[in-house]
């Protein structure tokens, strides 16, 4: 049975710093340009965890987005893309250190995905679960494409998840507002920043709009709540932290291909940190 994917793919254009940032000077810095975009990297962790999973998204009909759809599917991802001409694939500019993150973000073609990608998508076999990225419900020209998608796989018979995506973005909609305009899901992710938003860093107060919340916190580990019982896991050690781009996909990841296969709770919680450890130990998203 496969997982499917959707939100954005995109161009990262990666910039490793060292040390603070000189504003108005040079910085020396690592630049590398790779396949990114929270959705399509959950895609990939996915399969590199072993787990069966399309990702369903728009690019441009351009060098950039035929790299990202070439990467996908090199990674063992099956891809419903559609390409859009004269429209440029996303790409987002990430200035990082060893444990912060600040990103610019063109979205580009993403921003078209519409409710025929989503029925194109889900008529896809096998499915069994959809995973989607809140970037897609943060942009007013595909949100209801995204809460199209959580209503009709819920439909389906599919089980969802939710990943909160960024905190800022969350900020902005009104943290618990933006969640009860949101389809119920069956599992929703969010880092400490992202659930302060939200109202709580506790999992069991998320469950307004999931039947289970993930709460991810880093070095302290990760929690789960649903309505029968809580869980906790420690984070898996790291000897050092290269670049935090991606960890919470990672994360997403590994929980899922746990989850959706019966392990228990605090197991899922076990897999996810591994795989978030092993994200913040590569330079970029993916493995």
């Amino acid at each position: 049975m496969t997982a499917l994917v959707i939100g954005d793919v995109v161009t990262d254009i990666l910039t490793v710093h060292e040390g603070p940032l000189a504003i108005g000077s040079d910085t020396i810095a690592r630049v590398r340009t790779a396949g990114g975009g929270s959705a399509a990297n959950t895609a990939v962790w996915l399969a590199a965890a072993g787990s069966p999973v399309a990702f369903a998204g728009v690019a441009g009909a351009d060098e950039p987005g035929d790299a990202r759809i070439a990467e996908l599917q090199a990674a063992g991802v099956i891809t419903s893309i559609r390409r859009v001409p004269g429209v440029a694939t996303g790409s987002v500019v990430v200035l990082t250190s060893d444990a912060e993150r600040t990103m610019f973000t063109d979205r580009g073609a993403n921003r078209l995905l519409s409710r025929e990608d989503v029925e194109r998508a889900l008529a896809l076999p096998s499915l069994r679960h959809l995973h989607l990225s809140a970037y897609v419900l943060f942009d007013e020209d595909c949100a209801p494409a995204g809460r199209y998608a959580l209503e009709e796989a819920h439909r389906r018979g599919l089980t969802t998840s939710l990943d909160a995506a960024s905190a800022a973005p969350l900020q902005s909609r009104g943290g618990p507002k933006f969640l009860a305009s949101v389809p119920p899901v069956d599992l929703l992710f969010a880092n400490l920043d992202e659930a302060q938003v939200l109202g709580s860093t506790n999992p069991a107060d998320l469950r307004q709009h999931a039947k289970a919340a993930v709460v991810k916190a880093g070095p302290a580990g990760a929690t789960y709540a649903d309505a029968a019982q809580t869980a906790a896991a420690p984070a898996t050690p790291v000897a050092k932290i290269v670049d935090p781009t991606g960890a919470g996909d990672a994360f997403a990841a590994g929980f899922l291909t746990a989850w959706l296969t019966g392990r228990p709770p605090a197991e899922a919680l076990a897999a996810g940190n591994t795989l978030g450890a092993r994200a913040v130990q590569n330079l970029g998203a993916r493995p």
